[in-house]
This record gives C-alpha cells, structure tokens and sequence, in this order.
C-alpha cells in the first residue's frame, strides 16, 4: 500500500503516514491552525505528484496562499445540499487516481445551510466516497461549534479525527481516532517544530496544555444558538428585530423574491419565532406550510378584513418537519448513491421504483422519533393530517396538485401504535415523490434536475366527533377566479367553491358516482346547468369521514353521516326528499331510510358563510396580486354561528381571458362539428386542431372493465405521438375518472399533450361529463393550459355532429405503427382545417 503523506515527517513516522482513502477531520479554534496543517500536506502532495484538488466554498478566504499547482474548484453554497453535495462528487468523478483533496472548513457550511445535521450528512456521503476511491482528504470544523450528537457521526464516519491547538505559539496536534494502526504513544499530544515532533507523556505537562480549554462547554446546534437569539430579541429594538426577523425567513422559507417579501410585509418576529419553536429538525418548512400559513396571516392582519374574521377565523396549531430531516432519512438509510442514479436522464424513471421502495421501509433516528413523540403527546388522540410540503410545491408556477401524497392518522390506540402509523404516514409522503405522477409532472415542466426537499406539515384535522365518526361539517376548494362559468350573467371575479359535506377530499379528486355542489360566489344558489336537470341524482351521496373504531378513513352514505347529533342544524345542509318522503306516508312505509339529500340551500341562502368566503379570496388574491386556489373547512355550531380553517392556499396557475375572438357566423347549425352555450375553460381562443382523438362511446361501454383500463393506455401512446401537434381529444362522460363505467381512465400524463379536452355526454349510457372545476385534476389542465369543453346531450344550446367524424377515415394505425391499438373504439381523424373559437362575454364555443 502507497502511503500518503502529512508534510509533517516526525508525525509521519509515528502514525505510519495516511493510507489511500484516509478522511482527516481536524477539530481547530482558529482556521490559521488548519491552515498550518494544510500547507505541509500540499506542499508535500505537490512534490511527490500527486494532482491536489481544493473544493473551495464561494465568498470565503482561501486556506492555500499558492495555487498555482493546485486544481481550483469553488462551489456555492447557496445551492443546497443537494446540488452542492452533487457537484462534489462530479468533481471527484472526474479527477485521476493520484488525487487528494482539501476541503475549506465544514463550518461554512454549517453556517451557511443553518444545520448541524447537514454538515454531518455532507460528510457522511462524501466520505465513504472518498474512502472508496482511495483518496486521501482534509477536512477541517471548529471545535465546541457542533452538538455531541453531530461530532459522534463525524467521529463514526471519517478515518481520522485530530484536535489541534495553539498555546502560546506552539502548535500541538492531539489524535483522537486513527483507524487500522496502533503505537504506544499515538493518542499522546504532540508538539510539531517544522519536521520535527514531540510527544507529550509527562503527566504535569499534558495537564498544563489541558488546562487551556473549557471542556464543560454546552454543545448547542447552530439552528438553536439562532433560535435562542431571535427569542431574546423579542424584547430588542424594532432594527434588531428586522434583521433577526429577516434571517428566519431566509432560513425557514428561503429567499424566493416574492414569497420572502410576503412573508416580511405579514409576519412579525414573533410569528417566526412561533413557527420556528414547532418544527422539528431544521430545514425549510416547504411551500405548502408557508401557503396555509401567508393566508391566514393575510386574513387576520390586512385591515379590511383583520375585524370581520376576529371571531371567524379558526386558529392552526400546525407542526413541520424540516427538509432536512427528509435529506437525513435518505442518508441514514443508505439511500444517497440510488438518489444521486435516479437523479440522472438515464436513471430518473429506470431507478425511481426502487428508491421508493427504499423511501417506504427505512428508519428514523432515535432523536427524530422522539421529537415525533412529543408531538403526537401534543395532540393527544385528536385526528391529524400528515401532508407533503415540498420545496416547488403550491409556489408561483408549480402547483404540484395532487402529485404528492397526504396521509390522514385517526391517532387512535396506544402511543407506540401512534408513533409507528405517523412515522408510515411519513414514509408514505416521502416514497410518493417517486410516483409516476409526481415524476412526470416534473419531467414534462422542466424541473427534474431541480432540488425538490420534501417538508412535511402536520394539521390538526378540523372538525367534531359524531358518533363513531369525526369530520369537518363542510370542506372544499376555492378559487378567486371561476374561469369555468356557465352562465352569461356569471361574475367571473367573484370566484368560485367546490363544496362537500364531511372531510375535503371529496372535493379536491374527481370521485366516483357522486357530484359536489359547485357554487358561483356571486349568485350562491345559480345550479349549474346539469344538477339543475336532476338535483338529487347530481348531489353528493358520500360522505368521508374518519372512523374512530376501525381507525382508518371511510366512505359512508349520507344517511349515516347525518344520523348522529351533528351539533348543529342539519337542515343547514339539506333535507329529507320531501316528495318520497310524502309518498312513503301516504302508502304507510317507514320514512326513517329516505334519503337525505345534500343541497345546501339554507347554508348559501341564510348564513354569511358564502359572504366570508368571498372576503378571503379577494383579500388573499389581492395581496398575492395573483388568483388564488384556497382549501377550507367551516364547522358550525348550534345557533348556525361558524368558523373557518384555511387548510392550504397556493397561486392558481391561469392563462389568463386572452383578447376578445370574433366567432364564426354559423348558417345552418349542421355546418359545425359542435357548438354550445357555457360549460368550458380556458378563455377566450382560437385554436387550429389539426387531428381528434375520439372514443367511440358505443364500443367503449361494450367493453369488460380490464379492456377499458387498455384504452386508457392506449390513449397515453397516441397522447406521445401527438406531442407538438393541435389534437383534441374527445369522449364519453369523465376524462380521469378511476371509475371506467363513467369514463376513460386515463393519468393525466396519458393526454397532457392534447390542446383541448372534451367531455361529451351519453344519457342513455349514464355516461357524463363533471364540472370539477378546482380538483386536482383540472389545475393540471389549468397549467398546462389544455382547453376544455363539455357537451350536454338534449340541449337546445348544444350541437354536436358527431357524424362528421365517422364520415372520415380513422388512421390510428398511421399515428401508432408499433402498438395494438384497439380501433374500433379509439379513432384519430385528421382534421387539418377545422379551427375551435371562444367567448368568454357571450359564452360560446364553437369547432367548425
């Protein structure tokens, strides 16, 4: 074995030199004392050529005056582990065999990414590389400056570990782990004279060198010894506590331009503290904390409305887990090498399965966990939600709606099977960053190669106990901007709800066999044009509750939500169907079992909820300057009096109206492929379409459950084929439904290409289109920025030829060469010439 050396040849001879992949940490008070140690080991590395690598961290003084021999790479830490971790090794990739390395102090970035556990993560996955490659590294920290805890996975990790020290002009070197060699006097303190070396034995002296140090001092991390100074400045002077103020905000949300100054104009020191005193770990607390919690700053703070909601607004008492705990867990778990493969164009989707698998089965530390404890002792047995906040998540630009997972814990049973389906729920959160949705939605916007850490947010989950079960009285979605109207007298900027009964996420996915009450703010009881055909049939009949006994989340019938003491008027949500409810008297039937159906009619009408809903999303919008996508729940008590959660608040991505288009005058009603008054989204357009990809719905519904999972497939292949052309892509009932009986089940990936999405409806075959608008799945047709259109059948306002189509040849088989294409159901017509125009002001769209 070729030993490398220190520059310092009495220290040489008595620990043997350096071996190939020796990591030498040096624990110093003063950068100089490393500097003196550096200077010898690359003066000598230079002259028994070796190639020496310095990784120096930007905006910080160099520790080799001469570098004229020495490969210079300077890296930012303001990039974040990841990427900064990342270039690391990129470096090292590309360096010879005869390397060694010196690294500028892990303090910098201790102090510069706020976190003791990230510089031990740093350390941890680029040591072991090192060591792999047989190359030798300095590494130096300031001594006392790191917990105990960080110093112990240093000491574990690295091969060497030195103390140095200068007394009194004397330089002193203090092993305190050399691997894999031994002598009598190693572990002795040494006294280095240029070459020359002499080892401390004397029991008098090495007392007085001791005698120097305190080494009762307290080992706070760098994250605390911050916190207790913004907690002190409380009572500081306003220009300290901006400062102070400021800082937190860079380091628990980052210093994103337009987020950070919202977050300076709304929240006060004391609100940073507030937030800061309930994270556990350090990091940031990710985009969808921050969103919840900028809107309820807003609501309560901004004069127009601060009055109004005093009594309204119902306070959070949320928790974060820093993305930092989500980079430690990686690490920890020996995930990094497979996350730095999945991060490559080749391994991005080849490894992403695996390291899920990884993300769902691996360990917390012992220090996490019982932070988790305390945390689930906080909120006792009350239900909670564990919710992904990554870093892109809800931010100018990137929704990532519904991408990532959310995890409700009932929190029932004892605290070690608290502790185990909390820590699931986490792991569920992280391994979902590695779905096909979330992978495809950052692949397909540019954001792959970006550093996506993933915080976690903890929600108390709002609502009561009723009987067995727990659930918020209503919950849903709203949006500031109704781009989806359907009525020319609608008020566009007046926004809009999704509204469910019991818990939101009825209101957030398109569900099965069910409907949410869509509300325009500016006429609350206006029913859309569907439900008001068949109010009953077009109502929600499901409620998502939280079960108590089973512990888990459960779909039940209305009936059985509302038979329990609601604790306040159920008649606030709807009522019995009366005209059943008569017959059933008349002929003598027991009427306990008529369905109650869920209209809200005396909520919108004679309550001021719609009124305060209304009020946060113009002051919300209009403090963000953007439309905004707000979840709420609203729990009501016995005199009909309610409160508010704003559970989550992000930009809602929209094209905008566009100019005014002039339509065409249509002769004869035949002469377009359709035409219809309302029902569509994406402004005013005028869009070329070039081919249509169209389902036949007479086949499709012949079609057992299996074949129908096929065409959606099937429709993803054509969907790639099309990329970059105009294509529409047309149907039967609901595009994305996980119900193949009420449309094609396709991912949204399987037709994100298309320029327009087009619902029609088939009566006869139960087959309809629904109005979701604010689900998941139509932000993503919203950013993306597909058009969308649906056609009712026995309508006066609607046309649709849809033999125009079948009078033309179907060349599906053109378009996918290679695949089994089941033609008969799938067509694609090209349909060069045909153009589709909207407007927004006389609510028409028409394709001719």
């Amino acid at each position: 074995m070729d030993k490398i050396s220190t520059g310092i040849k009495g220290f040489d001879d008595i620990m043997g030199g350096l071996y190939p992949g020796d990591n030498v940490v040096w624990q110093v008070e003063d950068i100089n004392n490393y500097k003196h140690v550096v200077d010898a080991f690359v003066r000598k590395s230079i002259k028994d050529g070796k190639n020496v690598n310095y990784i120096h961290f930007r905006k910080v003084n160099s520790i080799i005056d001469d570098l004229s021999k020495v490969n210079l790479f300077e890296l930012d830490l303001a990039k974040g582990f990841e990427d900064f971790t990342m270039s690391v090794h990129n470096i090292i990739k590309t360096q010879s065999e005869n390397s060694v390395y010196v690294f500028d102090s892990l303090t910098y970035i201790q102090r510069g990414w706020y976190s003791d556990l990230m510089t031990a993560n740093f350390f941890k996955v680029t040591c072991p590389y090192l060591y792999k490659i047989g190359a030798a590294a300095y590494f130096s920290i300031k001594r006392n400056s790191y917990t105990y805890d960080t110093i112990a996975k240093i000491r574990e990790t690295t091969q060497i570990l030195m103390d140095i020290y200068n007394v009194e002009g004397n330089i002193y070197i203090h092993p305190l782990k050399v691997e894999n060699r031994y002598t009598p006097i190693l572990f002795f303190p040494h006294k280095i004279e240029e070459d020359k070396i002499t080892t401390i034995t004397s029991s008098g002296e090495a007392s007085k060198l001791f005698s120097h140090f305190d080494w009762r001092n307290k080992r706070l991390g760098y994250w605390r010894i911050n916190f207790n100074k913004a907690k002190a400045a409380l009572t500081q002077d306003e220009s300290t506590q901006e400062r102070i103020k400021q800082n937190l905000i860079d380091i628990l949300v980052g210093k994103d331009s337009k987020i950070n100054e919202m977050c300076k104009q709304y929240f006060t020191l004391a609100d940073m503290v507030q937030i800061a005193s309930r994270e556990i770990g350090t990091g940031f607390i990710g985009g969808k904390s921050i969103g919840m919690l900028m809107a309820t700053a807003i609501v309560s703070k901004s004069e127009e409305t601060k009055e109004y909601f005093k009594d309204i607004l119902e306070p959070h008492d949320s928790f974060y887990v820093g993305t930092d705990v989500f980079y430690s867990y990686i690490v920890e778990n020996g995930l990094w090498d497979l996350r730095m493969k999945q991060k490559t164009d080749e391994g991005y989707f080849k490894y992403a399965k695996e390291l899920q698998d990884g993300l769902q089965n691996g360990k917390f530390s012992e220090m996490i966990e019982e932070q988790f404890m305390h945390l689930l002792e906080y909120y006792g047995q009350c239900p909670i939600i564990v919710r992904s906040s990554s870093l892109l998540e809800d931010n100018f630009g990137n929704a990532f709606a519904g991408k990532y997972d959310s995890v409700f814990c009932i929190n029932q049973g004892t605290p070690s099977q608290r502790l185990k389906a909390f820590e699931d729920a986490i792991r569920t959160v992280y391994a979902s960053t590695m779905n096909e949705d979330a992978l495809n939605y950052r692949k397909n916007r540019g954001l792959d190669k970006r550093d996506e850490q993933m915080a976690i947010l903890v929600q108390r989950v709002s609502g009561d106990y009723y009987g067995e079960y727990y659930f918020p009285h209503i919950a849903g979605v709203a949006n500031s901007s109704n781009l989806y109207v359907w009525n020319k007298k609608i008020d566009m900027d007046a926004g809009m709800l999704r509204l469910v009964f019991g818990l939101g996420t009825r209101a957030v996915d398109r569900v099965n066999n069910d409907y949410v009450r869509i509300v325009a703010l500016d006429d609350p009881t206006r029913l859309p044009a569907m439900t008001k055909k068949d109010p009953q049939r077009f109502s929600q009949h499901y409620v998502d509750v939280l079960n108590l006994n089973k512990n888990e989340l459960e779909t039940i019938i209305v009936n059985e939500a509302v038979k329990s003491n609601l604790k306040t008027q159920s008649s606030l949500f709807g009522s019995k169907d009366k005209e059943t409810e008569e017959r059933f008297k008349r002929v003598g039937i027991d009427t306990s079992n008529i369905p109650f159906v869920l209209n809200f009619e005396r909520l919108l009408r004679s309550t001021k909820f719609t009124e305060a809903m209304r009020k946060i999303l113009k002051v919300v919008s209009s403090k963000y300057n953007y439309p905004v996508d707000i979840e709420y729940t609203a729990n009501f008590d016995k005199q009909g009096n309610f409160r508010i959660n704003i559970v989550q608040c992000r930009p809602l991505q929209t094209r905008g109206l566009g100019k005014t288009v002039e339509l065409p005058k249509l002769e004869d009603k035949n002469s377009c492929l359709f035409s219809s008054t309302g029902n569509f989204m994406g402004g005013n357009v005028r869009l070329a379409i070039d081919y249509i990809v169209f389902i036949s719905s007479d086949d499709y519904v012949k079609l057992p459950e299996v074949e129908k999972y096929n065409i959606a497939r099937q429709v993803g292949i054509i969907n790639k084929e099309l990329k970059g052309k105009n294509a529409m892509l047309m149907g039967p009932g609901r595009w994305g439904s996980s119900n193949p009986e009420l449309g094609v089940p396709v991912k949204f990936t399987e037709l994100c290409n298309m320029s327009v999405m087009c619902e029609i409806a088939y009566s006869n075959q139960d087959l309809m289109p629904e109005l979701s608008y604010g689900s998941h799945f139509f932000q993503d047709l919203v950013e993306t920025g597909i058009f969308y259109v649906a056609l009712f059948d026995n309508r006066e306002d609607v046309v649709f030829n849809e033999n125009k189509l079948r009078e033309k040849e179907n060349i599906v088989k053109q378009i996918v060469k290679d695949a089994n294409i089941n033609d008969e159901v799938i067509k694609v017509y090209d349909t060069k010439g045909l153009q589709i125009y909207s407007d927004i002001t006389q609510q028409i769209v028409t394709c001719s």
